[in-house]
C-alpha cells in the first residue's frame, strides 16, 4: 500500500512546488517513505482532470491507503463534487489529510468539517468570479475592455502537433505543454485547420 499525494494548481502559471514542500515534511514527518504523486494544471471546478482520475484509479484498484492533500480545496470547488468524493473515499477506509489544515477527515467528524470547508471553497470561488465578471463590466463601460480575441492561445499549437506526430497521447502533450487535455484537442484541432 502506498500514499497519495494530490496537487493541484489552477493555472499554467502557478507552482505546485510549495504544496509540494508541506506535503513532503508531513510525510517525512509521519515516516511515510511510499508514496505517488497526482499532479493537476487545472480549475477544482471538475473532476475530470488527468491526475485527479489516476489517483481515482487507484483508488479503485485498492492500491492507495492514505491520501494527503495541502489543503481540501485542492481536491475540489464543489461541495457536491467533494463531499461525494470524500464520503466514498472514507467509507472505502482511506485515511485523507489536509496538511495546512492540519484535519484527518475520518469519521464523521471529519466528514462535517469537510462539508464547511467545500462550502467555504465553493463559496469563494463564486466570490472570485463575482469580482472578475465585475470587472469586466466596469472596463466595458468605460470602453476598455477587449476581452480575448477570437483564435488566440496561450501555448503553441505546432509543438502540440509535433509531440502527437512523436506519438505521445493527449494526457503526455498536455504535460509537456503545461494546458489541460481539452486546450491540447483544441490546439490540435486549430492546427488541422490552418494547415489543410
Amino acid at each position: 500500500m502506498k500514499a497519495a499525494a494530490y496537487l493541484r494548481v489552477s493555472t499554467i502559471g502557478q507552482n505546485e512546488a510549495g504544496q509540494r514542500r508541506e506535503i513532503a515534511r508531513w510525510l517525512k514527518g509521519n515516516d511515510v517513505a511510499c508514496v505517488e504523486w497526482y499532479v493537476d494544471k487545472e480549475s477544482g471546478d471538475t473532476l475530470g482532470r488527468p491526475g485527479f482520475k489516476r489517483l481515482q484509479a487507484d483508488v479503485f484498484m485498492g492500491t492507495v491507503d492514505t491520501i494527503v492533500v495541502w489543503k481540501l480545496d485542492r481536491l475540489s470547488r464543489s461541495v457536491q463534487d467533494g463531499l461525494a468524493v470524500l464520503c466514498s473515499w472514507c467509507d472505502k477506509g482511506l485515511r485523507i489529510v489536509s496538511v495546512t489544515q492540519q484535519i484527518d477527515f475520518n469519521g464523521t467528524v471529519g466528514k462535517i468539517i469537510a462539508a464547511v470547508l467545500f462550502g467555504v471553497a465553493e463559496m469563494e470561488q463564486e466570490t472570485r468570479r463575482e469580482r472578475q465578471r465585475a470587472g469586466i463590466d466596469a472596463a466595458r463601460a468605460r470602453g476598455v475592455y477587449k476581452g480575448r480575441k477570437p483564435g488566440t492561445t496561450k501555448g503553441r499549437p505546432a509543438r502540440a502537433e509535433q509531440l502527437r506526430e512523436h506519438g505521445l497521447t493527449l494526457d503526455e502533450i498536455a504535460s509537456a505543454l503545461g494546458v489541460t487535455r481539452m486546450t491540447v484537442t483544441r490546439y490540435l484541432s486549430l492546427w488541422k485547420r490552418v494547415n489543410i
